[in-house]
């Protein structure tokens, strides 16, 4: 039945491992779930399309390696004074575009790069796009990305910044990395600039979601990510500077922020997930964090 859920098929030889991978974080699901049903833990797993799947593979699949380190001198997102309101959510004003599929590429980066711009785009010009991650994938070199094998929200926005970025429809992402053929189509959205979050201060990025609008963040996914079904990830296991994995921050509420992710929309809450907030910066939610300017 699993297989014909998530369209699986494997060679007799690798059925056998696979199954015992299945059965393997299936007892880890349960014993997870037995913790939730007594309070000791705020979220809950569930087989999903990856549970055939060690940790060790998932992450070197859809994960992004290390997201590189920003360097020199950057523009830095100003927080006010203004008092944040208890809970903030983009999708309700219409800019968020719709759960996206990395697929087996670690180009998780340019996901977020396309959201941040997508949101910006859209309360400038009241128009949502959903814009071009294979583009940043195949074009962006030069910049500092490595397509499937990794990048940075910045470098996808200095790209971007010189070059314009084409539609989705035009674009289509293939999930592996090919040659840039961008100067075949029209761009249908730019920016300006792009701004950082401070390192590290969760109340500048609540009150960037809050006064700008969706903002790109840098994260570590540990294990606890693969087979998240709900609730707030509270996970004492996260580095909050070694990150792996480019997301958009799309609102916050008591004690979290809502994350959209690119593992499809079966994954999490929708496709989304819930990070704690204000807990010593808990994965890394505010160690780069940034949006562009339109």
């Amino acid at each position: 039945m699993y297989k014909q859920v998530h369209g699986k098929k494997y060679s007799p030889s690798e059925n056998l491992k696979r199954r015992a991978i299945w059965e393997s974080n299936l007892e880890k699901v349960a014993t997870h779930n037995r913790k939730f049903d007594m309070g000791l833990t705020t979220f809950t797993k569930g087989v999903n399309k990856f549970a055939d799947m060690t940790f060790e593979e998932f992450s070197k699949i859809y994960t992004s390696k290390s997201l590189p380190k920003k360097t020199g001198v950057r523009s830095l997102f100003v927080k006010s004074n203004k008092p944040l309101a208890a809970s903030v959510d983009w999708r309700d004003k219409g800019a968020v575009t719709e759960v996206k599929d990395q697929g087996q590429c670690g180009s998780c980066w340019a996901f977020s790069t396309t959201g941040g711009l997508e949101g910006q785009w859209f309360l400038a010009k009241n128009e949502l796009l959903s814009l071009s991650e294979q583009q940043l994938v195949d074009c962006s070199q030069a910049e500092g990305n490595n397509g499937c094998g990794g990048g940075l929200m910045d470098y996808g926005f200095a790209y971007i910044q010189k070059k314009g970025i084409v539609s989705e429809d035009d674009y289509q992402y293939t999930a592996q990395d090919g040659d840039c053929h961008a100067d075949d189509y029209q761009s249908v959205a730019t920016l300006s600039s792009w701004k950082d979050i401070p390192q590290g201060d969760e109340d500048a990025l609540a009150k960037a979601i809050q006064s700008v609008g969706p903002i790109s963040i840098g994260i570590d996914a540990t294990e606890n990510f693969q087979m998240y079904s709900g609730g707030i990830l509270d996970d004492d296991s996260c580095d909050p500077y070694s990150l792996d994995h480019g997301v958009l921050a799309v609102g916050y509420g008591n004690g979290y922020y809502i994350v959209k992710n690119s593992w499809g929309g079966q994954w999490g809450e929708s496709g989304y997930i819930r990070m704690s907030r204000n807990k010593d910066n808990q994965c890394g939610v505010a160690t780069s964090a940034s949006y562009p300017i339109v």
